[in-house]
């Protein structure tokens, strides 16, 4: 038998193409398969965004290596960005572009916490998080977050977990999977906290921009002093501009920080993909009308999600909010997984269950409602209406 790396060997498969696995035994007779499973933007680019990548790819000006720390028509033009919408000081120097967003959680966690130390994330926890800190052999303690409350994380909780040696907390707003926002009063409450500690607080939005029209900055964070020294905050270019296969994140944090993560994609990658770098450069101001009409557009299929599982018993909306809602399957006893399994076989809908985000989600499904336009959407209350498990 071969040897592998038991950090590795213990995982679990990949979850999404394990859900879309059981799609493949669905045989039409609802309809057309509804894939609420990865949170994949439910529209095309702008056709202008696809031009400027054309050409970007096709120019020999980036075919060579770049800078590590990514172009500097992107770097500036996010920190412009960043700027204006916390209303703080955030410069080029303060921006790593990564090869999506989890290259720049796993560079953030690589930067802060090696082996043997121990950093906090919530539960639920987005699954590729906490299996990065697996395989890197960084310990993961949990902070529970109640339905309750929805799914926001307890202040005196947090206080609690936030032990001397904690190397950092993870949390993620917009949240996924349970979709809950987390107010800027409760972040500016935890990130004192974490400062207090000696704690790192890294913050994934990678689904910001689907915040709803007039909530403001998510946070003040960024105009805190010496923030660069407590806050890396994370984001993904792949939602708001529709380009997922492109690979592109971006990391805001202290130039020391930027530092540390050029050593460690020096080594990943050396740089995030080029070209579409510039392309993107290009369309954070130019494409920012646009942005807002597909906010406007995932609004809506909130709402009709919302309006779908207010007519059916037995299923409960816990939480919604950006790409995802966080729902209490009908079958107590029943783990999620079974549930899952049979909603894609047997109804044709194929969603995440909460057994894969931590322990005790078993009652749960994530449905990334972002990927189904709003007639689809309206389709759920037929085929959850009438589903039943076998023999139950």
């Amino acid at each position: 038998m071969p040897h592998f790396n038991p950090l590795i060997a213990k995982l679990s498969p990949p979850p999404v193409p394990s859900v879309l696995a059981w799609a493949k035994a669905y045989d039409g007779s609802r309809g057309p398969l509804i894939d609420l499973s990865q949170a994949v933007p439910g529209y095309p680019p702008h056709p202008d965004m696809l031009k400027w990548l054309s050409e970007t790819a096709a120019s020999a000006a980036f075919t060579g290596y770049g800078a590590i720390e990514g172009e500097q028509v992107l770097r500036t033009a996010y920190a412009a960005h960043v700027s204006g919408l916390y209303g703080a000081s955030v410069s080029d120097d303060n921006i790593h572009v990564t090869s999506g967003c989890n290259q720049a959680f796993i560079c953030t966690a690589m930067a802060v916490a090696g082996a043997g130390d121990t950093i906090l994330m919530t539960n639920p926890f987005y699954f590729n998080q906490q299996t990065t800190l697996a395989m890197l052999g960084i310990g993961v303690e949990l902070v529970p977050c109640d339905a309750g409350n929805g799914f926001l994380p307890d202040i005196e909780a947090i206080a609690a977990a936030l032990k001397p040696g904690i190397r950092a907390l993870a949390l993620v707003t917009p949240n996924n999977p349970t979709g809950s926002v987390y107010p800027p009063a409760l972040l500016r409450q935890i990130f004192d906290l974490c400062r207090a500690n000696g704690t790192w607080l890294i913050l994934d939005e990678t689904y910001r921009d689907f915040l709803p029209d007039g909530s403001g900055a998510p946070h003040d964070l960024l105009t805190i002093d010496r923030w660069q020294d407590s806050l890396v905050c994370l984001y993904s270019f792949s939602k708001s501009f529709c380009i997922p296969g492109h690979r592109l994140g971006a990391i805001t944090a202290g130039p020391a920080v930027v530092e540390q993560v050029a050593k460690i994609m020096d080594n990943l990658q050396i740089c995030a993909p080029r070209s579409a770098q510039a392309a993107v450069a290009t369309a954070i101001p130019a494409l920012d009308a646009w942005r807002a009409g597909n906010r406007a557009e995932i609004a809506n299929r909130a709402e009709a999600l919302k309006q779908v599982m207010g007519k059916l018993k037995g299923w409960k909306l816990q939480a919604i909010g950006a790409y995802f809602a966080y729902i209490r399957h009908p079958y107590p006893d029943i783990r999620s997984e079974f549930v899952a399994e049979k909603l894609a076989k047997i109804a044709g809908i194929v969603c995440l269950p909460g057994d894969y985000f931590g322990e005790g989600q078993e009652g749960y499904l994530r449905f990334a409602f972002a990927n189904a336009d709003v007639e689809t959407i309206l389709k759920l209350e037929e085929r959850l209406s009438t589903f039943n498990l076998p023999g139950i």
